[in-house]
């Protein structure tokens, strides 16, 4: 596929994401995808992991903020923003709103994603949902991130 190809089935995924479209994620999946990051194998491990995200987060937007190409990688860094109002990986819906960036490397073959890379701060995500408590050593270090 030509990179604007392979930057369109991003933009795609991202879109679809957008709309909790989880068939059309599975369909963008290679039977031998590899998420290296969430640890998901192939689109099962998509359509169940999407599925739980989405419960977690029901007004979950994605926002591309920049893409670019080349060979058969794609490297995207997103906004994520959503709001905790389901379980997630065990922790009750806290009702808080988060951000966060993250940069994903993706790898695709013949029309489909096959592999994810991706950095994100998670510290900072389960801050903003509330759910790390500073020790009082910590508040003295990052006073400005006590609220």
């Amino acid at each position: 596929m030509s990179l604007e190809k392979n930057k369109a089935l991003i933009r795609s995924l991202y879109e679809a994401a957008n709309k909790q479209n989880i068939a059309l994620l599975v369909e963008f999946t290679a039977p031998d995808y590899v998420d290296h990051d969430l640890q998901l194998r192939g689109p099962e491990g998509v359509k169940r992991f999407e599925t739980m995200f989405f419960k977690s987060f029901p007004d979950l937007h994605v926002t591309i903020e920049d893409i670019t190409a080349e060979g058969d990688k794609v490297w995207v860094r997103v906004k994520y923003e959503g709001t905790h109002k389901g379980e997630y990986r065990g922790i009750a819906p806290t009702g808080k709103k988060f951000t966060m960036t993250a940069v994903s490397i993706y790898r695709i073959v013949e029309g489909k994603v096959t592999e994810r890379k991706s950095v994100f701060d998670a510290l900072d995500f389960y801050k903003q949902l509330g759910v790390i408590e500073y020790t009082e050593k910590a508040k003295k270090l990052f006073p400005e991130d006590v609220s």
